[in-house]
């Protein structure tokens, strides 16, 4: 019994010990410069507030898809494959997006073009695409953002070039085959720049309200008790009197760090939160590769980041 306690201890602190290395990084940023013409951009540090530029801060991946070849919005996770999975923004006005994996995060497979809003006739866009993993049913969910002409009549608007949003999302098991698309969320305002992860049983969404007038322009949080939904009604703002957009989060112990950009201001902010309803502003407290854009953050290994810093 005292050997199968012993046991029990050092397992006990074998993981607490694994947590904490996962909680101190070191991260990834992941991000596009000016319209995402050159590709894939990536950034790193081991405290999640001071970032640099890897390989001198050019592109890892050229854009090859998609009549604009862009690769806007770069959402990259790591796979239950171990593979990193990465999607793109490949146009303003496509009806798909792009898709690539890779090993290392500097061999990346062949682009692929997913057609995701293919069906619709009057689908517009597919903007700022993400993923985030269901471990429970091992399946990936894909979402981002469209507008459809002539639905959700009751907040469209003729401002900013009619675009009236929300968020759509298909499922997959492989990026091979994938499920039909269907509506995420609708909260009854213009959505954009959803982003998905878990917090325990439950899931945690961070979005933009969109909302031209009154203006809102600002980032809401809403949670659901599946990756599919559905999700609640979106709460107050948690950021300031400024326009912001393309959030990404991630938890560094018991705080929440949620950035994103202050794309009026072209310049980056971050908050702080223990409980996800109260929050400090940080942004004095981060500095970010000049021009970076958009993009996602997610946490590499140390061997990882050493062949990155090779580059």
């Amino acid at each position: 019994m005292k050997k199968l306690g012993c046991l029990f201890v050092w397992l006990l602190s074998a993981c607490l010990n694994a947590e904490a290395q996962s909680a101190k990084g070191p991260y990834l940023f992941a991000y596009f410069k000016d319209n995402g013409q050159d590709g894939l951009h990536l950034a790193y540090s081991n405290d999640a507030y001071k970032w640099t530029a890897l390989k001198n801060d050019q592109s890892f991946l050229t854009p090859t898809v998609s009549q604009d070849k862009l690769m806007r919005d770069p959402c990259i996770i790591r796979g239950a494959d171990g593979l990193f999975h990465m999607v793109w923004t490949v146009s303003w006005n496509d009806k798909g997006i792009g898709y690539a994996s890779s090993k290392d995060l500097i061999s990346w497979s062949e682009q692929q073009f997913i057609p995701v809003m293919r069906k619709e006739d009057g689908a517009r866009n597919t903007w700022a695409p993400e993923i985030t993993y269901d471990s429970p049913t091992k399946t990936y969910m894909i979402y981002w953002a469209t507008t459809i002409k002539n639905k959700f009549n009751e907040t469209a608007s003729t401002e900013e070039n009619g675009y009236n949003h929300r968020i759509y999302y298909v499922t997959t098991k492989d990026f091979k085959t994938y499920s039909e698309t269907r509506l995420l969320y609708d909260p009854g305002f213009n959505v954009i720049d959803a982003t998905i992860v878990k917090d325990g049983k439950r899931f945690i969404m961070f979005l933009k309200d969109e909302t031209r007038q009154p203006v809102q322009k600002n980032i809401k949080i809403a949670y659901a008790d599946q990756l599919t939904g559905p999700y609640s009604q979106a709460g107050n703002p948690i950021t300031g009197n400024y326009w912001a957009e393309g959030p990404t989060t991630l938890k560094i112990g018991n705080k929440w760090l949620v950035y994103f950009d202050k794309y009026v201001d072209h310049k980056y902010g971050a908050i702080e939160s223990a409980d996800l309803k109260n929050w400090t502003d940080v942004s004095d407290q981060i500095s970010l590769p000049k021009g970076l854009r958009h993009g996602t953050i997610l946490t590499i290994k140390e061997k990882e980041l050493e062949v990155l810093l090779r580059q």
